[in-house]
């Protein structure tokens, strides 16, 4: 499946990261030719693909193209949440829980920074994501 979607977008993975974390970048050569990088961990359980998913959904998406950049995170975790349905690896409570607190993060980083209006879809992450095994 990761190879499948790596070819299809053109994406390569600079490094298969031990953490669970990721970053998505592009080199833009000087004669127009784009590269497009993820460093991710290897997709081998749900949250794994969850994080995977993410940085290929920054390509996907186009780097860039929404701002603020919390809802350039929103859309890459929707992307990677509806790809994991679609591709059958279930979408557990601790990638939820994840997506939720990453977007929470990035709500957070955003007002720290100064942005003026919170884009609506990311306003059910204003709050702290509920603890694990609260309702």
């Amino acid at each position: 499946m990761a190879r499948a979607l790596l070819a299809q977008h053109q994406i390569k993975v600079r490094r298969w990261r031990r953490s669970m974390s990721g970053v998505a970048w592009q080199v833009v050569y000087r004669d127009g030719t784009v590269r497009r990088l993820i460093e991710s961990p290897r997709p081998k359980s749900p949250m794994s693909m969850a994080i995977f998913l993410h940085e290929v959904g920054h390509h996907v998406i186009g780097l860039g193209v929404f701002r603020p950049r919390c809802l350039e995170e929103y859309h890459a975790w929707r992307y990677a949440l509806e790809q994991m349905g679609s591709l059958g690896v279930p979408v557990t409570d601790r990638v939820r829980r994840r997506a939720h607190a990453s977007l929470h993060y990035a709500v957070a980083k955003a007002l720290r920074r100064g942005i003026r209006s919170i884009p609506a879809e990311l306003h059910p992450y204003i709050e702290r994501p509920p603890a694990r095994g609260v309702a």
